[in-house]
């Protein structure tokens, strides 16, 4: 993790960056559920599984996100905050023993419509499994600094 001071002006459409990889253990699963409360048979039940269409238990969506972002949280930005996700959505199932990434591209920059002293970076962000299938995509809208602003 480091700082990388940057201000509005900086971001340039289409630059892109990825993480480095997590491999998704049992351990994730059991943690998510207790912190979540989410037991939901298709998270923790092998046998009930089986009779679903994918045949084995799969990552909880909130679980595949938190660990999927946080991947991308290794550049501080003292000059950035997040506002908000959108169009989030999870294309392909994430199972115990997946080894996921992030993508991360800078898909809009604009003016922020209430705030004069910051813009929106929009980064389009895709989690992506070992087979390069997308599990997880979603835009993380951040609020950033004008150059010049105080």
């Amino acid at each position: 993790m480091h700082e990388e001071p940057r201000y509005f002006e900086s971001f340039e459409l289409g630059e892109r960056r990825t993480t480095l990889s997590r491999t998704i253990t049992e351990t994730d699963f059991v943690v998510h559920a207790g912190h979540s409360g989410d037991f939901f048979p298709h998270h923790m039940d092998e046998e009930f599984c089986k009779t679903q269409p994918f045949g084995k238990r799969i990552a909880h969506g909130t679980m595949t996100f938190a660990i999927g972002i946080g991947l991308t949280a290794t550049i501080i930005n003292p000059h950035a905050m997040t506002y908000g996700y959108e169009r989030l959505r999870f294309p392909n199932p994430v199972f115990i023993g997946n080894t996921i990434h992030t993508e991360i591209e800078i898909s809009r920059v604009l003016d922020d419509p209430k705030r004069p002293a910051f813009g929106q970076v929009i980064e389009s962000c895709s989690v992506k499994n070992q087979k390069n299938e997308t599990v997880l995509f979603c835009e993380h809208i951040l609020l950033v600094k004008k150059q010049g602003s105080h």
